[in-house]
């Protein structure tokens, strides 16, 4: 093991999903005595894969003494700090994210993105883009395989990893080479006992261990995260990027019909019409991706080439199907509200809008504006509504309720007429209701398909 892991020999994982399971493979590849215990039931899959390993697990409750025995915890993302077992178990054993785990076993080059919102679509594209180059890269983190997971296959030059406020946390010496955060805004807060400033500071905290000659990308525009990184103590060079008309020496921004990047006094210039993602945050998504490209040298015409024929993420502003002329987007993936009002600004037609799930402590009220604009019906599909009723009740002519979102598309099709938008943007998380936002959204395709 690496001077980083000192002497740790048996280690503990708590939770055994995508992260968990990752974190025990990559464990046991590097000789450790390894015990897997989740509270719940273990997933089939997962399970197989731990036995096949030959790994100690343990489901449906966490057996302390056993796991008090360990020298080292790694924790899962989705395992909250304040959950009794961990708080037990870190009275006397280190505790760390999976991330930090599994940054022991790698010198690659790493380029890590969080924000509220935009990151796997700047994650994939960056990606994109490194893969199109022809280096050696594998996407990861918090969108596809885990971080962990991937080693435990294979190293590789570079990293390009999406990172959640969750798994920073508990970082320790986790220190990407570029960072890219586009922004801060408020979600996950019942997560932060309902403390904005908690969640800001557990996003900066991607830039804690940076040195002189790393880079800190950043969104100048958003005025929290430029007031945070502008006063951050990280060491990292600081480049900003713009979608409002702030031009830079080095960093990214529009201005008239063309999307610049200025990396060293290089100037890499490309139409605005020619990039594959549109709309203003997409812009501001394809900045953050093409200042950490040129930062490693991609070439520029390779750069401009991967920006122009990406294709979009599932689940993200996606398009299903257009019936009896209207139009039906999949946008499961908005969890929060700031996702849903950049949704909404994309359309100038008017929406009939399916929203709601498990509140994640949101504030309606920025989305007030924009709903009496576009917003011609709603639909509701949350297990409790009440925040939302109460939110938009006198701005929305028409509100109806659905249990399930095959409901909420039937009813939709109802009331929706030639040339609107049935939009799914949730604003909420979907575990009131559904395994995840991908099944959340793979159900609602199926039922438009279904028309």
């Amino acid at each position: 093991m690496t001077s980083t892991t000192g002497t740790y020999k048996k280690i503990a994982i708590l939770g055994a999903g995508e992260s968990g399971v990752g974190a025990a493979l990559l464990a046991r590849r590097h000789g450790l005595d390894v015990l897997v215990s989740d509270a719940g039931k273990i997933k089939p899959t997962f399970r197989q894969e731990l036995e096949t390993a030959g790994i100690g697990f343990e489901e449906n409750g966490h057996n302390a003494e056993a796991l008090r025995s360990c020298d080292l915890v790694v924790k899962s993302p989705g395992i909250p700090d304040e959950a009794p077992i961990v708080k037990q178990l870190a009275i006397k054993i280190p505790v760390v994210s999976e991330i930090e785990f599994a940054s022991w076993y790698t010198k690659a080059h790493i380029t890590a993105i969080t924000g509220s919102n935009g990151k796997t679509t700047t994650t994939l594209l960056t990606g994109h883009i490194m893969q199109s180059a022809g280096l050696d890269v594998a996407v990861g983190g918090n969108v596809g395989k885990s971080f962990a997971r991937i080693l435990a296959e294979a190293d590789h030059a570079h990293f390009v990893l999406e990172i959640s406020s969750f798994q920073l946390d508990g970082i320790k010496t986790f220190r990407p080479d570029i960072a890219i955060l586009l922004n801060i805004t408020p979600d996950h807060l019942d997560r932060y006992g309902y403390s904005f400033e908690n969640y800001a500071q557990s996003k900066m905290r991607i830039a804690m261990n940076q040195k002189e000659d790393d880079y800190l990308i950043y969104y100048y525009d958003d005025p929290e995260t430029r007031r945070r990184v502008e006063s951050s103590e990280s060491k990292a060079k600081r480049i900003p990027f713009s979608t409002e008309g702030n031009l830079f020496a080095e960093g990214g921004y529009l201005t008239g019909n063309h999307f610049v990047i200025n990396t060293n006094q290089d100037l890499f210039t490309m139409t605005i019409e020619e990039l594959a993602l549109q709309g203003k945050h997409n812009a501001a998504n394809s900045l953050a991706a093409g200042i950490a490209s040129r930062l490693i040298q991609i070439r520029k015409e390779s750069l401009k080439q991967s920006l122009s024929n990406y294709q979009n993420v599932p689940h993200r502003l996606e398009f299903v199907a257009n019936v009896h002329g209207v139009t039906y987007i999949n946008d499961s993936k908005a969890t929060n509200v700031n996702s849903t009002w950049y949704a909404l600004e994309s359309f100038q037609r008017p929406v009939v809008w399916i929203a709601g799930g498990q509140d994640k402590g949101n504030d309606y009220g920025q989305l007030a504006s924009l709903v009496r604009q576009r917003v011609r019906a709603m639909i509701c599909i949350g297990a409790d509504n009440t925040k939302l009723l109460n939110a938009f009740g006198e701005i929305v002519s028409r509100i109806l309720t659905a249990e399930t979102v095959e409901q909420a598309v039937t009813m939709a099709s109802l009331i929706a007429v030639k040339d609107d938008v049935v939009l799914l943007s949730p604003a909420c998380a979907s575990f009131d209701r559904y395994q995840n936002y991908e099944e959340r959204g793979d159900r609602f395709k199926a039922a438009v398909k279904a028309l």
